[in-house]
């Protein structure tokens, strides 16, 4: 009789293991939140666009290199929202929103822009200055 309670208890931990892991399966993964930063959106050669903010340098796309999804949702800045740098490759002031990650320093997925004009980022005194290398 101990012997049947105690392959009894066995099977009820197995069981209760496996209901565990059953539902940790199927439970639904929380996407990153979305959020959104504005700052110099720069695009100084082709394929590398990244923004920089007042709290750093995220990498939205590199030449050869990994990209954010959704990538092609950056605007064609219109010819008053530009500093052209280098051919008609340079920066803007933009908010970008999507996923970024931290630890990376990079941007994970674009889910929309919005083009500022150049007179809000020149004045954000917590913004660097647009330019420079990654």
């Amino acid at each position: 009789m101990a012997n049947t309670r105690s392959r009894r208890a066995r099977e009820c931990r197995v069981a209760s293991i496996g209901l565990v892991i059953g539902l940790v399966l199927i439970a639904p993964v929380q996407p990153a939140l979305a959020e959104e930063r504005c700052g110099w959106l720069e695009n100084p050669t082709p394929g590398n666009w990244w923004l920089r903010d007042a709290h750093g340098l995220w990498i939205i796309s590199a030449q050869g290199g990994p990209y954010a999804e959704g990538v092609e949702k950056l605007p064609e800045p219109a010819p008053d929202r530009f500093v052209a740098t280098n051919g008609h490759y340079g920066y803007s002031c933009a908010c970008v929103s999507g996923t970024f990650d931290d630890h990376a320093e990079r941007m994970t997925r674009v889910d929309a822009t919005r083009a500022l004009p150049l007179s809000v980022c020149r004045i954000d005194k917590a913004l660097p200055a647009p330019g420079g290398s990654p």
